[in-house]
């Protein structure tokens, strides 16, 4: 009955995990381990290589996209000025007709 009762199969599972780990940490060093770990390593450089690419032409497109958009915009507002001015120079055209016919008092001069 001690046989049963110490628990054998926790021993074979501690046993098992020791060995599996001695054997683990071996084929970790191994050279061929340290291979693929290379390898892995050498690939996820490439992905964050072509990730920063990504994003500096990404981010030189915003760029561009942001001048053209300022561009665009200072040659609305300056469209804008020129309109109002021109509105503004049509009024005063037709207060001095106006003035000029009589039909329209003077404004007093101080």
């Amino acid at each position: 009955m001690f046989f049963c009762d110490f628990g054998w199969k926790r021993v074979a599972c501690f046993a098992g995990g020791v060995l599996f780990g001695t054997a683990g940490i071996a084929v970790l060093k191994s050279k061929d381990a340290k291979k693929v770990y290379t390898h892995c390593t050498a690939a996820v450089l490439r992905g964050r290589d072509a990730v920063m690419n990504t994003a500096e032409t990404l981010k030189d497109n915003c760029r561009d996209i942001y001048e053209d958009a300022s561009d665009i915009n200072e040659k609305r507002y300056a469209e804008e000025d020129r309109r109002k001015l021109e509105e503004a120079r049509e009024l005063v055209k037709q207060y001095e007709e106006k003035v000029s016919a009589g039909t329209e008092e003077q404004p007093a001069e101080a």
